[in-house]
């Protein structure tokens, strides 16, 4: 049974950092990413991240987020920087092979 356990969540003020791990149970997957739901909106991707480091973002988040992964942890990152309040949501950890599995999320709110 594989299971992403994410941590890192909670209240920051708008400028701060947040950083969001997740470690994943089993083999190492192709692509590890994290995902975003705000109130009333659709889950959307932050960033992901390949086996081998290739990252891809969305616009809104270049420049301020990093990710990364430690294979030999299997585990991925999400370094969060300049924090705005329309940064407030749940983030999902999500890890991509045969299957596709989904963390339950960490909350982040951020403060104006």
């Amino acid at each position: 049974q594989v299971q992403l356990a994410e941590s890192g969540g909670g209240l920051v003020q708008a400028g701060g950092s947040l950083r969001l791990s997740c470690v994943a149970s089993g083999s190492i997957f192709p692509i590890m990413g994290w995902y975003r739901q705000a109130p009333g909106k659709q889950r959307e991707l932050v960033a992901h991240i390949t086996v081998r480091g290739t990252t891809d973002y969305a616009d809104s988040m270049k420049g301020r987020f990093t990710i990364s992964r430690d294979n030999a942890k299997n585990t991925v990152y999400l370094q969060m920087n300049s924090l705005e309040p329309e940064d407030t949501a749940v983030y999902y950890c999500n890890a991509r092979g045969a299957m596709t599995y989904w963390g339950k999320g960490t909350l982040v709110t951020v403060s104006s």
